[in-house]
């Protein structure tokens, strides 16, 4: 009997696991996404003020690369609308939208975007996913959609807009208003009309009429390609780009694109190194969101630091081929996922038609409407604006939803790159702050038990001359003060104490600060005849705090549990009083 094949290091797990029953559903998802994925394409390379070939570019390469190394088996990875704002973000100060500098930097971002999330993956740095909080990415998002979806209007309604700002884009619409384009203003809204008609009505109506809600909701996804073949053929049939001025696409170079490395020199490296990395940081995070709640309903896993290489390999492909950077869009890995891709392959199958569409069906674009585009991005990016995260963060935690909503104004009236980082400011200075100001609470004893609670949330015991007090935070530098200064005043309200526990339960580190805080706390006590005791300190803690002159003084005042130190503060003739 010959010996089995062994694993080849050279290809991907599923690749080699793969099964002849995944077949069908992996084809069916590759072109069903193929559908979808044209006009986004088109939409997004405009939307990142790029030639519409490009986004084709970026849906090419880049489904294969991530299928080689990323781990999600049903993400779909593309141009998206959020990373191409942040592209043309980062670009517009640099060169004249469409132009030949301006496409060169888009390359170079993508590679320097691809570069840095591959290194990370080497670096096994997944945790990069929990970098930013759910409210700033939240807040990042909705942002960008409001600023997607005004900078859109200005293809519907026809009028020339040279502004970037929400605030700028308004104005110039207003003041154009005289110049609007009926034509152009028709196929905008009633290429609006459509896509929000097949998104709210038509699964609803699709089921009543006995399509499977499976089906019926892919039909509705695969709406914007319908937009685009009408909106073609009414322009087609009317001639309208000749006699009303409708903006069409216009023609599409066909044929593969050529494959080049251009690394950037040092001038464009200071001036892309940062919007590469917010956007590596934003494409992944987003990504492995997608991934992860797609793969739970498989009960698969997702490898973040495998998705780093799979991203990152992405974009770098995306580079070598003319592309822009790209990540794992969510629409088209639902459509994916509901399609019944069952691997990467599925990206693998959309990759190679996609291919055959450039090579020699791009002139069936060239008439396409760019307002229906515009409608077709305005469309996708209003879902993404999530009023009801808004809600459950306002009701659970108002300094998360103020650091939502500043990103929210700071990504629309300041700007991509500037919101965001004010976002992610906003919430390191609220963690600060929240550590700044640690939680700590007298406690008793519920009676009859071994259990302490807050004195000021139960009926408990207490000792009339020690009080207890559990710390529910790390003492570092920012906390230390703090610390003492609720210590000498709960000790200046109560002057018969003889006895201060801490309880460090919850206490992991205790820094050098915090140790000669702690330190001249022992000491100022003493001399007020108030001895200091330790309780429930976790082991790390404990193996430092032994080596201190504190330990060493602390030795015997050291307790394993609150109870086993309420029993030996307990004086025989003082018993427990009663306390509400």
């Amino acid at each position: 009997m010959s010996a089995p094949l062994r694993p080849s290091p050279l290809l991907p797990v599923w690749l080699q696991a793969y099964q002849r029953g995944w077949l069908a559903g992996d084809l069916t998802a590759g072109v069903i996404v193929t559908v979808m994925l044209i006009p986004q394409s088109l939409a997004y390379a405009m939307l990142a003020g790029l030639p519409p070939q490009i986004g084709l570019y970026a849906s090419i390469a880049p489904l294969v690369a991530y299928a080689l190394f990323g781990s999600s088996m049903t993400l779909a990875v593309g141009p998206v609308a959020v990373v191409s704002l942040m592209t043309a973000s980062a670009l517009a100060p640099l060169a004249a939208a469409g132009s030949a500098a301006y496409l060169g930097l888009a390359v170079q971002l993508a590679l320097l975007s691809g570069v840095m999330l591959f290194v990370f993956g080497l670096l096994r740095l997944g945790a990069l996913a929990h970098l930013l909080s759910h409210p700033v990415i939240n807040g990042f998002i909705s942002g960008s959609a409001v600023l997607i979806a005004i900078g859109q209007l200005k293809h519907i309604f026809g009028i020339p807009v040279t502004a970037t700002g929400v605030v700028q884009t308004v104005q110039q619409l207003v003041r154009g208003a005289p110049q609007l384009n009926l034509t152009t203003t028709g196929i905008g809204l009633g290429a609006l009309g459509l896509l929000a008609f097949s998104r709210a009505a038509l699964p609803r109506i699709l089921r009543q009429l006995g399509v499977s809600a499976g089906a019926a909701g892919l039909c509705a996804k695969l709406a914007p390609m319908l937009a685009v073949v009408l909106g073609t053929v009414a322009v087609t049939l009317g001639q309208w780009h000749l006699t009303a001025g409708v903006k069409v696409v216009g023609q599409v170079p066909a044929g593969l694109p050529a494959l080049a490395v251009v690394w950037p020199d040092s001038q464009s490296l200071s001036m892309l190194w940062l919007p590469a990395l917010l956007i590596a940081v934003v494409g992944f995070v987003e990504s492995v969101s997608v991934a992860h709640s797609l793969a739970l309903k498989r009960q698969q896993r997702i490898i973040p630091d495998k998705e780093l290489l799979g991203l990152g390999a992405a974009n770098v492909a995306s580079a070598v081929c003319g592309g822009f950077p790209v990540t794992g869009g969510f629409a088209r890995s639902v459509v994916n996922f509901a399609a019944g891709a069952n691997t990467p392959l599925a990206g693998v199958v959309s990759a190679g038609l996609m291919a055959v569409v450039l090579a020699g069906l791009t002139d069936w674009f060239t008439l396409l409407p760019q307002a229906v585009l515009a409608a077709t991005i305005i469309i996708a990016v209003t879902s993404l604006i999530d009023f009801d995260t808004l809600k459950q963060v306002w009701d659970y935690d108002r300094a998360d939803a103020v650091s939502l909503l500043v990103t929210v104004l700071g990504v629309v009236v300041l700007g991509v790159e500037e919101g965001i980082l004010l976002g992610v400011v906003l919430s390191l200075g609220v963690l600060v702050w929240r550590s700044s100001h640690p939680h700590m609470a007298v406690v008793g004893r519920v009676a009859g038990t071994e259990h302490f609670r807050n004195v000021s949330r139960h009926a408990v015991e207490t000792l009339p001359d020690v009080i207890a007090l559990r710390i529910d935070e790390s003492l570092f530098f920012g906390n230390a003060a703090a610390v003492e200064s609720r210590i000498m005043q709960l000790v200046d309200h109560q002057p018969s104490t003889r006895g201060l526990l801490l309880i460090l339960s919850a206490v992991n580190r205790i820094d050098t600060t915090a140790l000669g805080v702690l330190d001249d706390l022992q000491r100022s006590l003493g001399e007020r005849g108030v001895v200091l005791s330790l309780a429930e300190v976790k082991g790390p803690v404990m193996d430092k705090l032994a080596t201190t002159p504190l330990g060493k003084r602390l030795a015997g005042q050291v307790f394993l549990s609150t109870h086993e130190a309420f029993c030996a503060l307990s004086a025989a003739e003082k018993p427990p009083a009663a306390a509400g």
